[in-house]
């Protein structure tokens, strides 16, 4: 579904304000796996007061914030190439023992962007045929069978205003019935039985609008801690 340009600018939050408000939402003690691009956000919103340990494909757990200019390292890089910092306890490993502890159900929480999410929590995040993409599905696939809470971190709507929210993915899928819960710039929806439940709108955005831009009915449920 296509939407008017005034309504898909209406209440929208920035996407540091929304890595901001998914760090919220992952508890203490939890080992998590930030995708390539916007997710990798969280990282410098996680509560310094609090232990979430950051594991990346390319072999570190404990990575820390992006580091200030002056002090980047370019031998300390993320699974999208970008520095990083490692923190206290760091550990570095083989590729292949990272992509274990993926496959192996060793994340409690995995952040991924997304070019559409369906209805019944299937995920797709990468196509050769859209520009820009990334031309492989890299470690997506693994993240999105092997933890235990797949979030999405995406803007509600394409540039063309068309919804990333559907009732069947048309991309090629990364994972079947895999995504908990999507964060957009709208609002967070979370994946239910029944479909796509409205946890939180942003701004003025309400389940009726929010129902308006995507063509797709909502609930509206009660928040929940994850498991």
């Amino acid at each position: 579904m296509s939407v008017s340009e005034p309504k898909a600018q209406a209440a929208r939050i920035s996407r540091e304000q929304l890595a901001a408000r998914i760090a919220q939402d992952i508890p203490e003690g939890s080992y998590v796996n930030l995708g390539i691009g916007a997710p990798t956000l969280v990282a410098n919103f996680l509560p310094e007061t609090l232990e979430i340990i950051l594991h990346t494909e390319n072999g570190l757990l404990g990575m820390g914030p992006a580091p200030e200019p002056d002090l980047v390292d370019p031998d300390l890089i993320n699974a999208g190439k970008l520095p990083v910092t490692a923190l206290a306890g760091a550990a570095y490993f083989h590729h292949a023992d990272s992509f274990g502890m993926m496959r192996g159900g060793h994340l409690d929480v995995c952040v991924l962007g997304a070019f559409q999410v369906s209805e019944r929590g299937d995920l797709a995040n990468w196509s050769t045929g859209a520009p820009g993409a990334i031309p492989a599905v890299g470690g997506a696939m693994d993240l999105a069978i092997g933890a235990k809470n797949v979030y999405v971190m995406t803007d509600l709507l394409t540039k063309t205003g068309e919804s990333k929210l559907v009732e069947a993915c048309t991309y090629p899928l990364t994972g079947v019935a895999c995504v908990t819960r999507v964060y957009t710039d709208h609002a967070i929806f979370d994946v239910t039985p029944d479909g796509f439940a409205v946890r939180e709108a942003f701004g003025e955005n309400t389940v009726a609008s929010l129902s308006e831009l995507t063509g797709l009915e909502f609930a509206e449920i009660e928040a929940v801690q994850l498991s």
